[in-house]
């Protein structure tokens, strides 16, 4: 079965990121991942790997978010464990402001935007975009940064 994993023509190798400033070592990272339903673990996973590589980033400590209905994608819930993928509904990522809102998005999923927006959720009050959306085979990664300041935790989550 071809998957669209790891061949030099997958739309993760073609991606062209836009430059951005990278977070600084230590610095609470939030990781917004949008996906389409049944992509695999390889694909999350590269496009992981690649925004960290181009973007100066360790994301393997970084809280992970995503739409309420992708939490449990097998391919999802491999390329991030342990960690276990925060989820927020439609009407709660809609809510959030981002810089590039999407038409395609907002049908498949009632929300303009789920990896900023998710992203930007999971890192609280006053985040910031540190890398927009990117996107792979079937993938969109978004990282945000807490906001400088005393050290706190990361806000709750409202599903537990």
């Amino acid at each position: 079965m071809i998957t669209g994993c790891g061949g030099p023509d997958s739309a993760a190798a073609r991606s062209d990121p836009r430059p951005v400033s990278a977070a600084p070592a230590g610095a609470a990272l939030a990781v917004g991942i949008g996906l389409r339903p049944g992509r695999p673990e390889c694909a999350v996973r590269e496009l992981l790997r690649r925004v960290a590589g181009e973007h100066g980033l360790d994301l393997d400590d970084a809280v992970v978010a995503t739409l309420d209905r992708r939490t449990s994608e097998p391919g999802l819930v491999a390329a991030v464990a342990p960690r276990t993928p925060r989820g927020y509904p439609p009407a709660e990522l809609a809510a959030v402001a981002v810089p590039t809102p999407d038409d395609r998005v907002t049908a498949a999923t009632g929300t303009p935007a789920v990896a900023e927006a998710a992203a930007l959720l999971a890192a609280g009050p006053g985040a910031e975009l540190v890398v927009p959306k990117t996107a792979g085979d079937g993938v969109t990664v978004a990282v945000a940064r807490r906001r400088p300041g005393p050290a706190r935790p990361f806000p709750p989550h409202p599903g537990g």
